[in-house]
C-alpha cells in the first residue's frame, strides 16, 4: 500500500494528470443525462481469474473528484479472485462515478495483470532461491503504480531509475572503452554505498568484469551452456543475474545453476490486462 506522503507527492499528481487527459472542460456524455448531482452506487465485479492489486489507486481516482464518495473493498491487493466475484461498491454523486470510471478501470485493470502476470512467473521459480525481477521498461509516468504491481504479484524491483543505482551496459561499456575501464570509472564516481553492475554479452566479458571487481553480473541472452561457464567463471565473487530470452522452459533450467536473480522487461511491457467492471449502476435514496 502506498503511504500518505507518497500518495500525496508522487501518486495524486499522476492521477490527476490522467483525469484531466480524460476530461479537458466536462463530460458531455454525462452531463447530458444527468444535469443534476445524484447518489447512487456501482459494483466492481470481476471479469477474469487473476491477482486483483491498484484498489487504493481505484478508490483514490474517484476521492480526488468527491472526497465524499465512499468505497467498500471486499477483496485486498494481493488476493486471488475469481470471475463473477464482487471486489468493491462505489457509492457517491452518479456523476463523479461515471467520469471518474474509465481512469479507475485502466489503473486497476493494468496493474492486476502485471501482478497476475507477474504471479505466474515468480512461481515458477518457487524453491530455487532465485528471485524475479522487473526493469525499467515501464508505461512512462506509471513506473510507481506498474513497479507496485510486480511486488503484489510476486516478483523483486530492480532498481527503480537511473538515480537508484549503477548498471553498465553494452552503450556504456562501448563509451568508456571497455568493461575494465567502466567499472574503474563507475567506482571513482559513483557513492560506494551503490553496488556495481556489468551487463556481459560474452565469456570474455565476464571475466573482465569479475577481474574489474563488479558487485553484480548481469548475463545477457545466454544459452544455458554459456550460463553454465559463465558461472564457473565467476565462481562466488559476484552475484549472478540472468536476462532476456526468459520464458517458462528457459526458468526450468535455471534451477541447476547458481544464479541469483532473473529479470524480465516483459512483467511490465508484455502483461496483458485483468478484465475488471463496474456493473450495475443505479440511483439511490
Amino acid at each position: 500500500m502506498f503511504d500518505q506522503v507518497t500518495m500525496s507527492l508522487n501518486v495524486d499528481p499522476l492521477i490527476r494528470s490522467a483525469l484531466q487527459e480524460d476530461i479537458t472542460s466536462e463530460d458531455v456524455s454525462t452531463n447530458s443525462v444527468m444535469p443534476q448531482p445524484k447518489t447512487g452506487e456501482v459494483d466492481l465485479i470481476c471479469k477474469q481469474d487473476g491477482i486483483i492489486c491498484g484498489l487504493q489507486i481505484f478508490a483514490r481516482v474517484f476521492e480526488m473528484l468527491d472526497a465524499k464518495t465512499k468505497v467498500e473493498l471486499f477483496v485486498q491487493d494481493g488476493d486471488a479472485v475469481h470471475v463473477g466475484q464482487p471486489l468493491a461498491k462505489v457509492t457517491g454523486d452518479i456523476r463523479v462515478l461515471l467520469c471518474g470510471e474509465r481512469t479507475a478501470l485502466n489503473y486497476l485493470q493494468r496493474m492486476s495483470g502485471i501482478a497476475t502476470y507477474t504471479h505466474q512467473i515468480a512461481s515458477l521459480l518457487e524453491g530455487t532461491g532465485i528471485r524475479l525481477l522487473d526493469t525499467r521498461k515501464t508505461t512512462p509516468n506509471n513506473r510507481i503504480f506498474e513497479k507496485y504491481a510486480v511486488r503484489i504479484g510476486g516478483g523483486n524491483n530492480h532498481r527503480y531509475n537511473l538515480t537508484d543505482g549503477v548498471l553498465l551496459k553494452d552503450n556504456h561499456i562501448g563509451a568508456a572503452g571497455g568493461v575494465k575501464e567502466a567499472v574503474a570509472l563507475a567506482k571513482a564516481y559513483a557513492p560506494f554505498v551503490r553496488k556495481i553492475e556489468v551487463e556481459v554479452e560474452t565469456l570474455a566479458m565476464v571475466q573482465e568484469a569479475v577481474d574489474a571487481g563488479a558487485d553484480i553480473i548481469m548475463l545477457d541472452n545466454m544459452d544455458h551452456d554459456q550460463m553454465a561457464e559463465a558461472i564457473r567463471l565467476i565462481d562466488g565473487r559476484a552475484e549472478v543475474e540472468v536476462s532476456g530470452n526468459i520464458t517458462e522452459e528457459n526458468l526450468a533450467k535455471l534451477s541447476g545453476l547458481a544464479v541469483d536473480y532473473v529479470s524480465s522487461g516483459a512483467l511490465t511491457h508484455s502483461a496483458p490486462i485483468m478484465d475488471i467492471s463496474l456493473k450495475n449502476l443505479h440511483p439511490v435514496e
